[in-house]
């Protein structure tokens, strides 16, 4: 193979693994707007824990995935990991399109263990696209910029997904079935499918791997760090809160019923619209917040953007409990499949939510970062064990949506400030590494 075709088949992997990284966020935030629809099933009968459940069955694969994920990094490449994960996507997503042929409890079914197949795939993309991209621009300050560039199509994607959705299906009723966002799915299949057909046919050459493992002995495991321990915890809420305040959000603001958002229900069009457009509105503003946090890193510690961030969003989150639906804000509102964007009026409550978004945007790197400050050779086991506590994003919003049905949307938002406030407490106390006299070496 000459160099020009090596090259040629670089940039071809590179674009690949940038499309992936957007399906990551594309698929694993379908599951709030996608829950809307199914939750005003007739069947289902307006209960939101059911409606979010499909958000819940994508993140609780990342429990029974994660390890191993790593494991099949090492045993069979990045290449052949990333063709398994693209395959698992593939077949994940073409079972939740599949599930509106049926309808019903027998359709919801299918649907969630479509979303469940779902998470596999992204847990195993999770796993490969970060380190193949670095390998591909060849390790250093290249392999940092591609994965940054591609971090900006997650949080792009992000963005887009529910705004999408939502136009789709516009204000939703007891009609509104899943072959209304098939747009959506199809997308999906088709970046799954020409990611794989291309991804095939291009050579990649692994790094080696496996020799540290081999020879290193583990006395301890990263459970004997506390700050590690009260990290992995950190870890479960936070993805937990990320995911669940735009996720409940856009269930409140797309009920037309009296406990939903608007006070005079009647008179809103296109409430899902709005909810999908305000939700995207959290997942921008969490992009604006990584550069922001890029720029400042090299200056402000891991420490000091949790403590502020948390603090802060401990603010926004009790503001937005306590604010009545009647006392109102105008956005933004991107039409996308119109192209054009026009001002809406919402409750504050959403506008302050949305806020926590360039909050949130730090906090996952900041939590890793100190929970594995000191750890060395358990690293790489911690971040296997980290990756298992994204099943956060699921649990945390069942309970929210959980307390949504009895207590109605905003007091149920008290479970993500004492998210916040424990994140918060380990900034300040828990981050803390009093095992220094651990061997690491």
């Amino acid at each position: 193979m000459t160099s020009n075709q090596k090259q040629n088949g670089s940039i071809i992997a590179i674009i690949t693994m940038m499309f992936l990284y957007a399906m990551i966020s594309f698929v694993t935030n379908l599951g709030a707007p996608i829950g809307v629809i199914w939750k005003n099933q007739p069947e289902i009968g307006g209960s939101n824990v059911l409606g979010i459940l499909g958000n819940f069955m994508n993140f609780f694969a990342y429990l029974f995935m994660g390890i191993p994920a790593g494991k099949m990094l090492t045993k069979v490449g990045y290449k052949r990991t990333a063709l398994i994960g693209i395959a698992v996507g593939f077949i994940g997503v073409l079972i939740q399109f599949l599930s509106g042929f049926s309808g019903g409890i027998p359709g919801f079914c299918i649907y969630l263990f479509g979303a469940f197949i779902s998470g596999f795939s992204v847990c195993i993309l999770n796993t490969v696209v970060n380190p193949m991209l670095n390998l591909l621009g060849g390790g250093g300050n290249r392999g940092n910029q591609l994965n940054l560039i591609g971090g900006t199509l997650n949080s792009l994607s992000g963005t887009m997904t529910p705004m999408l959705v939502g136009a789709l299906i516009g204000t939703v009723t007891a009609s509104t079935q899943m072959a209304d966002v098939n747009l959506v799915m199809y997308i999906a299949m088709t970046v799954f499918a020409g990611a794989f057909i291309a991804l095939l046919f291009i050579p990649i050459q692994d790094p080696e791997m496996g020799k540290v493992t081999a020879e290193t002995k583990f006395e301890h495991s990263p459970w004997s760090f506390r700050h590690c321990l009260l990290g992995v915890i950190a870890i479960f809420v936070y993805v937990g809160v990320e995911v669940g305040i735009p996720g409940g959000l856009n269930f409140y603001l797309s009920d037309t019923s009296a406990n939903g958002a608007w006070v005079n229900p009647d008179a809103v069009l296109n409430a899902a619209t709005i909810g999908g457009a305000v939700a995207a509105m959290y997942w921008l503003l969490m992009l604006v917040g990584r550069m922001i946090a890029s720029a400042i890193g090299g200056k402000v510690s891991s420490r000091q953007m949790m403590l502020c961030t948390t603090f802060i969003g401990m603010i926004l989150i009790l503001a937005a409990i306590l604010t009545p639906k009647s006392v109102t804000a105008t956005m933004p509102l991107v039409k996308i499949l119109e192209g054009s964007v026009e001002m809406t009026t919402v409750p504050m409550s959403a506008l302050l939510l949305v806020i926590c978004g360039l909050c949130t945007s730090v906090m996952w790197a900041s939590i890793f970062n100190l929970a594995t400050e000191g750890l060395g050779k358990y690293t790489a086991q911690a971040s296997g064990i980290f990756m298992m506590m994204v099943v956060g994003g699921g649990v945390l919003p069942v309970v929210q949506n959980f307390f949504a049905d009895i207590m109605g949307y905003m007091p149920s938002y008290f479970v993500y400030f004492v998210g916040m406030a424990y994140m918060f407490y380990y900034a300040l106390i828990g981050c803390k590494n009093v095992n220094k006299d651990i061997p690491v070496d």
